[in-house]
């Protein structure tokens, strides 16, 4: 493709990375402009969580490219560089060292950040979300810590299973009354309480803080835990500031339709950051999990370059916690009732765990059972199509999931 146009992407994660690899995969033969706020190359979180905490991941193996790889292919990456105005109408963006670089098309990745809590010492908290976090906490807890966690989410689980590993004594806060209860339900969350209860890690449920001040952790009822270091897990929040300067529409991230465009036809934002029209699953979804920035990037980069493609990817996560690993695909919508159906053995942590709604598929979750991912997935498209399953033969491992589409 022969061009003399300049796309720029702003943020250098997982999702931006993958995009200018697919611009150039394309045929894109213009200037692509990679600005990062990080000194780091783009790279991939869930090592932060899951390898590099418990040291079984090589330092190097979370970027998503090799160093050369963005000049070898006539990338400019910039990190260390954070972008402070967006101009849509003169299709300028400038930069904090005082670059101006004028566009024919922009991505928006900027991702999101991690929430913090208007408490006392909570500035000074542990919170993971960056490479130099997941260092950062490598290196505070060790043989022997005592690790307070606040929130038992996925992060906050993954990050109280490799300290377990690496010798801490763990003590997690969680304002609900199970790990996860919002996202599983009370069923699937006590597995995951059993789980890491059989670890050694003391939940405390119903918790409110109300200061992380020296080395000390005070709860609402007066109760004091002691704790060496305090991370801090609730979440994070789009990080939206820009698109919002720029007058784009945002609610929930920044708005976008199934082709990842803006209500600037010249601006599309992808990864955690964009708040989908999903095409499959008729609601606007804004998903924060490796998937989708790996599925995203590339699609947006495409969208950019005029092709009619769309984001329909359903979302999808994983987590490695001790011996138990599970993925998880689908959607549930907030404030619905789902069904859950069980294939398996619950007890032994081996199973498929389906949410139904009016007998049609709406997510399931895989715990130590593979190569099912595909299949798990077939359902749900089948489900979102209007088919039901009777339940009974979707509890039945005798029965093979591809029987049921």
């Amino acid at each position: 493709m022969q061009t003399e146009s300049t796309f720029v992407i702003v943020g250098a994660g997982l999702a931006g990375a993958k995009a200018a690899e697919t611009l150039r995969a394309e045929g894109f033969d213009g200037r692509v402009v990679l600005l990062g706020a990080g000194q780091e190359r783009p790279y991939e979180r869930p090592p932060l969580s899951k390898g590099l905490l418990l040291g079984t991941a090589e330092p190097g193996s979370p970027y998503v490219h090799d160093a050369g790889w963005y000049a070898q292919n006539d990338i400019d990456l910039r990190t260390g560089t954070t972008v402070t105005h967006l101009d849509p109408a003169a299709h300028l963006v400038r930069t904090a060292p005082g670059a101006e670089i004028r566009y024919h098309k922009l991505l928006l990745a900027t991702g999101a950040a991690p929430r913090s809590l208007p408490i006392p010492g909570a500035d000074n908290a542990l919170t993971l979300r960056t490479l130099a976090d997941s260092n950062r906490i490598a290196e505070t807890v060790q043989d022997g810590t005592r690790l307070v966690i606040v929130g038992a989410g996925w992060i906050g689980l993954e990050i109280a299973a490799a300290a377990r590993e690496r010798g801490a004594s763990v003590t997690v806060l969680e304002t609900a009354t199970l790990p996860l209860q919002r996202v599983l339900g009370s069923r699937l969350a006590q597995v995951f309480a059993d789980l890491h209860r059989a670890h050694g890690i003391e939940f405390r449920f119903g918790a409110q803080i109300e200061d992380l001040r020296d080395n000390r952790v005070v709860l609402a009822d007066g109760t004091t835990l002691d704790a060496d270091a305090v991370l801090i897990a609730v979440g994070v929040r789009p990080n939206t500031g820009l698109a919002e300067q720029a007058g784009l529409a945002v609610g929930d991230g920044v708005l976008v339709d199934r082709h990842l465009r803006t209500s600037d036809a010249d601006i599309f934002a992808a990864g955690d950051v964009a708040a989908v029209d999903h095409p499959l699953l008729h609601a606007r979804v804004r998903v924060e999990h490796w998937a989708n920035a790996l599925n995203a990037g590339p699609v947006a980069a495409r969208a950019m370059l005029g092709q009619d493609v769309q984001s329909d990817a359903l979302p999808y996560f994983f987590t490695d916690q001790y011996d138990l690993g599970m993925e998880y695909a689908g959607w549930v919508p907030p404030g619905v009732d789902a069904e859950v159906v069980i294939r398996g053995d619950l007890g032994g942590r081996e199973f498929i765990a389906f949410w139904t709604i009016d007998g049609r598929v709406a997510a399931g979750m895989n715990v130590n059972i593979w190569d099912v991912t595909d299949a798990v997935q077939d359902l749900i498209r089948a489900g979102l199509a209007g088919a039901r399953i009777n339940p009974a033969r979707l509890a039945d491992p005798d029965v093979p999931l591809e029987d049921l589409t």
